[in-house]
């Protein structure tokens, strides 16, 4: 949790946090300030200190909306700082960030850099003002272990309130897709055919996805997967835009979207046949739902996420499927992790892998179960996803409801 950050602050030998780039779309930025239109932002926050926002003078009132101490670019006049630099316009950055970081009573120490940035631009900056600033540290983290990961971890009851009114959200797109599919009439070849007679395809339902999502003040930045057939076979793979939508095929639906500026996702998975599933399809799913029904029945709170993840491994190859447990990077069978962390992230802690250690089902988590199998080359592919919250009680709540049928009937 955010009051958690101090600590973990010292626990890690940082000093200062810096966070460079936009209050939206930006995880760690959008953490401290809540979102807002703010744009190419510098947050500075000593440990046992509050951050100061520095911003530009066009955004003053949507950077005081984040309840922030609050300081404009324009405090460093543009032309000092040219005349300062000799115009070299790379030192110019640099000038202003040391006068910023001095004016926090930052002056020496381990500075932790993090934020989405041109990586080119802020890299050279960073390291002109090392040399302005001999004393003072710029140091990296791990993306996958950063201090804001792990105060990210645990959720307060209101990130646990906004992320369940976005799988409300979330469940309620789906069932519009789920009505707007079987709605459709059926061609002789199995396709499905809109109003003027051609086939839909998956850039069709998309459209429609990012319009519903967007009626209700939702937004899905990082795409959404909706694959037939063959591209079900591979986990991530978006689905062909132009590919028809058939009976029969299994259809991949993984919706992970989040509220409007880049805030806390959703994540959500089913598999669908429309009309009917044959044998081999009807089977795949039955083996995923099996085991996924095995992990939540055996889930405790306070268990490692590794070993959630070694027995999905088990349990799957129990079946006769490939998983990493005994195969190195399966391309086929079970191929990925049995699930991750969620909040302002789509992936963040704790991290279901069977070598970590301290990844906890804690209270306070919020977390994904997503066992899956593929294979392309049969063409099909199944996932069952629903996110999950470790509570202070001891159990888990499913943070939104929906159906787990294979089989859509249509409706014509």
């Amino acid at each position: 949790m955010k009051t958690d950050i101090d600590k973990i602050m010292q626990d890690r030998e940082l000093d200062v946090l810096l966070v460079l780039g936009d209050a939206e779309h930006n995880s760690p930025m959008y953490y401290l300030t809540g979102g807002g239109h703010v744009n190419a932002a510098t947050l500075i926050k000593p440990r046992g200190k509050d951050a100061t926002l520095f911003h530009n003078d066009m955004e003053r009132e949507e950077a005081a909306k984040t309840g922030l101490k609050t300081v404009s670019y324009s405090k460093y006049p543009l032309k000092e700082l040219r005349k300062e630099a000799d115009g070299d316009m790379l030192k110019i950055g640099a000038i202003r960030l040391q006068k910023m970081l001095t004016d926090c009573g930052v002056t020496s120490g381990r500075v932790g850099v993090y934020g989405h940035t041109d990586l080119s631009a802020s890299f050279s900056m960073l390291m002109a003002a090392q040399k302005l600033m001999p004393d003072v540290e710029f140091v990296g983290e791990s993306g996958m272990d950063s201090v804001f990961l792990q105060a990210m971890e645990t959720k307060t009851e209101d990130e646990i309130a906004r992320i369940r009114e976005m799988g409300r959200i979330t469940t309620e797109v789906v069932g519009q897709v789920k009505d707007f599919l079987t709605g459709h009439a059926v061609g002789d070849d199995e396709v499905l055919l809109k109003a003027d007679g051609k086939p839909l395809t998956i850039s069709d339902v998309k459209a429609k996805i990012n319009l519903w999502l967007a009626e209700r003040g939702a937004e899905n930045p990082e795409s959404t997967i909706f694959s037939i057939g063959r591209d079900a076979g591979f986990p991530h793979s978006v689905g062909t835009p132009s590919d028809p939508i058939c009976l029969g095929k299994t259809i991949i639906f993984d919706i992970f979207p989040c509220e409007a500026g880049g805030g806390y996702f959703y994540d959500f998975t089913r598999t669908w046949c429309l009309g009917y599933a044959p044998e081999a399809e009807q089977k795949l799913y039955d083996e995923v739902r099996e085991v996924y029904e095995t992990i939540i029945e055996k889930m405790e709170v306070g268990m490692l996420f590794g070993d959630v993840q070694k027995l999905t491994c088990e349990l799957f190859e129990a079946q006769g499927h490939a998983s990493p447990l005994n195969t190195d990077a399966p391309l086929e069978g079970y191929v990925h992790s049995v699930g991750h962390g969620l909040g302002v992230n789509v992936h963040e802690r704790p991290w279901a892998r069977m070598e970590q250690k301290d990844g906890l089902l804690q209270p306070g988590v919020v977390f994904t179960i997503e066992p899956g199998l593929y294979y392309p080359e049969r063409g099909m592919g199944v996932r069952i996803e629903n996110t999950y919250w470790a509570r202070e009680d001891g159990t888990f709540e499913r943070l939104a409801e929906f159906d787990f049928g294979l089989v859509l009937e249509m409706k014509s």
